[in-house]
């Protein structure tokens, strides 16, 4: 007889870990009112200006009408303003228009947006129209040419300083001028204070930009600008993009362009530009090449029915949008104007791009603000919606350095105001300064940039001190 085998024992499951159940935060819907990005100005808000009380609809939105019309001197603004302008402000604009470094010229459709009841705060005139008043010196860093184009052309009005990337001047005229231009030393018309750069639309300049970008096989990527692309005729606008896209070595091209923030008429009614802009689009799409372009939106004011209703016709041919905007004191310079900027942008389908904190330009010193008021906003704003349409914040780095991020300086001395970056890919060893506004530093920093002697002793100590920095 044998012993019986032992009765196995039933093996016993430990019991499952239950994950504990989350607090959900459940957001509440919001207020309809508060989407305020989607109300568009419409209506005939022009008739307000007495020069344009009664101007219809098809005339304020022909873009020949927007272009004759604009404004280019004082006396024109004042008559056309009439009442609406206090007598000390019409002093002011003298002023400001005598002075001023760059040439004046405004469209219609601008005016009608500014609110003459606040022309001091109003974040459109302050971009355009000049008043003695505001002028600071200007920084004693600032150079005419900030970001040395010039110095990077191999032929006049070709700027190559990143390796796949050039810069085609095309001409240097615009639909409006904007006070803040970084090339105020080329475009618009001599003025007072300075005498411009020629770079005028000429066939042989032209055919020297263009030997030069096929003689370069690394060059993938165009820009054309000037001035502005708006101004270029269809014809200019078909030969320059035909020339392009039959260079195999072009893969990317884009019309910089601020016309459909102050003339977005021209889009909807100059049909030969459009069309021609289009065509050069779809020989980009069938060649696998992109064909863009690059606007320049810098409040959401400026965005009103009529520019979606241009930006619409874009989209409805497949044309993508980019919007390149300058930061500006008092224009667009806190959380609320920028936010309120970059998902009206998104509401029109333009894809916000870059905030360039604002160059160092001539005359307009009460318009720049600091590196540490753009990297803030740029924090405010991010999540705020899709990342696709979040810009990134960006200096052009002073003396040709290239854009860099914000907040990838090197050294940033907040007293001095001073912050240095590098640009590996342009020059590896050196090392760009950009500056502060002086009146916005605190007062040791305001005493030291007084004094002359210290200029070149606060620009090596903040580029040693990028030098010197831990890894």
């Amino acid at each position: 007889m044998t012993d019986a085998a032992p009765t196995s024992l039933p093996t016993i499951q430990p019991a499952k870990a239950r994950a504990p159940e989350p607090e959900r935060r459940v957001k509440p819907p919001v207020d309809p009112a508060s989407l305020v990005h989607r109300d568009l100005l419409g209506g005939e808000f022009w008739r307000k200006i007495p020069a344009y009380k009664d101007v219809d609809e098809a005339t304020f939105l022909d873009y020949r009408w927007q272009m004759k019309r604009s404004v280019t001197k004082v006396d024109k603004l004042l008559a056309g303003l009439a009442d609406l302008a206090s007598e000390a402000f019409v002093a002011d604009l003298r002023e400001g228009f005598r002075r001023a470094p760059m040439a004046v010229r405004v469209s219609p459709y601008m005016i009608a947006l500014i609110d003459w009841s606040k022309p001091y705060a109003d974040p459109i005139r302050r971009q355009f129209i000049p008043t003695g008043s505001e002028l600071l010196p200007d920084h004693p860093k600032l150079d005419l040419d900030s970001l040395h184009e010039q110095a990077d052309a191999p032929v006049p009005g070709l700027t190559h300083r990143y390796p796949d990337k050039a810069l085609f001047l095309a001409l240097d005229t615009c639909p409006v001028y904007c006070r803040f231009c970084t090339r105020s030393y080329a475009v618009g018309l001599d003025t007072e204070e300075v005498e411009k750069v020629s770079l005028k639309p000429t066939n042989d300049r032209w055919e020297a930009a263009f030997e030069y970008i096929a003689s370069r096989p690394e060059l993938e990527d165009i820009v054309i600008s000037g001035g502005d692309s708006y101004n270029l005729r269809a014809d200019h606008i078909k030969t320059i993009g035909e020339r392009l896209l039959a260079m195999p070595n072009i893969r990317r091209m884009r019309f910089a362009t601020k016309g459909p923030a102050v003339m977005p008429q021209k889009i909807l009614t100059d049909t030969a530009w459009v069309d021609a802009l289009t065509s050069i689009h779809e020989q980009g799409r069938k060649l696998h090449k992109e064909v863009c372009i690059h606007t320049h939106f810098n409040h959401p004011n400026e965005i009103t029915q009529i520019s979606q209703r241009a930006m619409n016709l874009l989209f409805e041919r497949g044309i993508t949008v980019r919007n390149q905007s300058v930061l500006q004191r008092g224009v667009n310079d806190t959380p609320e104007a920028m936010g309120q900027l970059v998902k009206r942008l998104a509401h029109v389908n333009v894809h916000p791009y870059y905030v360039y904190v604002h160059d160092l330009v001539r005359g307009v010193e009460n318009l720049r603000t600091t590196v540490q008021t753009a990297t803030a906003i740029e924090k405010e704003i991010r999540g705020m919606t899709a990342g696709f349409n979040t810009p990134v914040f960006v200096v052009d780095a002073p003396g040709g350095g290239g854009k860099r991020d914000a907040h990838s300086y090197e050294w940033y001395d907040r007293v001095t105001g001073v912050s240095v970056y590098r640009s590996p890919n342009v020059d590896a060893d050196a090392f760009y300064c950009y500056f502060d506004p002086v009146d916005l530093l605190p007062a040791e920093g305001q005493a030291r940039w007084a004094d002359p002697s210290q200029h070149e002793a606060i620009v090596a100590e903040a580029i040693d001190n990028a030098k010197n920095r831990p890894a």
